[in-house]
């Protein structure tokens, strides 16, 4: 994107099919009067986009976060968008209190206070609930570079307020002396973007342009909404942790396992290798979460012979997991269940409970396991 201003996302989600009097109708939803809302069709580097103008009279800006906070809990607007508009001005009121040192309650928000800024926050909200959006991404926000002029002097760019909100964004630096990314687009970014960088896959349904003011010789200066149906998206993320080992004693690889268990991993196997100079060898693979796979590594460094472990990043599909206790033969077995979309569509009683009613009883592992594989499956 081009940049990222309050007034420049609600002009993409007009054009991306939004409805213009649900945007003019949200000053009076917030009790506020003689605030005007207009769209006109521009250009930004043969881009055709909507670029809209909010006209506040006899607008104050410096207005406290407590009475902002006031106003738009009052205000009469959903229920999400409400509470997304809330959250939006509570991460900028407790943003500016850390960079001037003063609790958030005692933030005066200057030219956040505005009319204009309030119906761009709570207009953007209640635009994406009409939208029926329910899950938002962004690609990575442009950082620019040089300096503007505010109330508490001249500030660089990004400005601080918007840094502090884009904790945990992806940024992209660009050759641009230039306000790319507002302290309000990137409050209502921070709030409900879940994910930043590629986009997700979806079927396209929608796409819309909205433009700022300045039209820029190195960049369109728009932001881009693309509206679509999410496809199936995994639902977890793994490390997947390698090396190969041919002068590695086999027998000693339970003791791996066992160790790499212990640490977190998800599931360990072995593949055989044919490596160098002809020798036979096998690959050892360990499945885990990401935040496991640093103890992980140690483990394997520490107890192979290997001089390295690779790493990658995998996404991976799973089912909801739930768990159920059967009886067998007087013993409990552990049955865990896979569940999609609200069906069981895997049951599997847990083999080492299974064995140890086994022993106790005197009869075959595999009879555990068929009895209470039925009993689980029995309503």
């Amino acid at each position: 994107m081009g940049g990222l201003a309050g007034d420049m996302l609600l002009a993409g989600l007009l054009d991306a099919g939004a409805d213009l009097d649900s945007l003019r109708r949200v000053p009076a939803a917030i009790g506020i009067e003689g605030v005007d809302i207009d769209v006109e069709r521009v250009e930004r580097q043969g881009i055709g986009a909507l670029h809209l103008r909010i006209e506040a009279a006899d607008d104050h800006a410096h207005r406290r976060y407590g009475e902002v906070r006031d106003l738009v809990e009052s205000a009469d607007l959903p229920e999400r968008a409400r509470a997304r508009s809330l959250d939006a001005f509570r991460r900028l009121a407790e943003v500016e209190g850390g960079i001037h040192g003063v609790p958030s309650d005692d933030v005066h928000f200057h030219e956040l206070g505005s009319l204009d800024t309030l119906v761009d926050v709570c207009g953007a909200f209640v635009l994406l609930d009409e939208l029926d959006v329910e899950r938002v991404a962004s690609s990575p926000l442009p950082f620019a570079r040089g300096f503007v002029k505010a109330t508490h002097g001249v500030l660089p760019l990004p400005a601080p307020a918007t840094l502090g909100l884009l904790a945990g964004a992806a940024l992209v630096g660009v050759d641009t002396e230039a306000e790319l990314v507002t302290p309000t687009g990137a409050a209502i970014a921070a709030t409900v973007v879940e994910v930043w960088g590629a986009l997700p896959p979806l079927t396209l349904e929608a796409v819309g342009y909205g433009a700022g003011t300045k039209d820029f010789a190195d960049r369109p200066n728009v932001v881009r909404v693309v509206l679509g149906a999410e496809a199936s998206r995994p639902t977890g993320r793994v490390a997947l942790l390698e090396t190969n080992l041919d002068d590695f004693a086999p027998e000693l690889v339970p003791d791996v396992t066992e160790r790499c268990f212990e640490a977190g991993a998800l599931d360990v196997w072995t593949v055989p290798a044919h490596m160098k100079k002809g020798r036979p060898g096998f690959v050892l693979s360990v499945l885990a979460r990401p935040d496991a796979q640093g103890e992980i590594a140690r483990v394997l460094l520490e107890e192979t012979s290997a001089l390295g472990v690779r790493v990658a990043q995998l996404d991976r599909y799973e089912l909801e997991r739930e768990e159920r206790i059967v009886v067998v033969a007087g013993g409990t077995v552990r049955i865990k269940v896979g569940v999609l979309d609200g069906r069981v569509v895997n049951l599997a009683p847990e083999h080492d409970d299974c064995a140890a009613v086994a022993k106790t009883t005197g009869t075959s592992v595999k009879s555990i396991w068929a009895e209470a594989l039925a009993r689980a499956q029995t309503p």
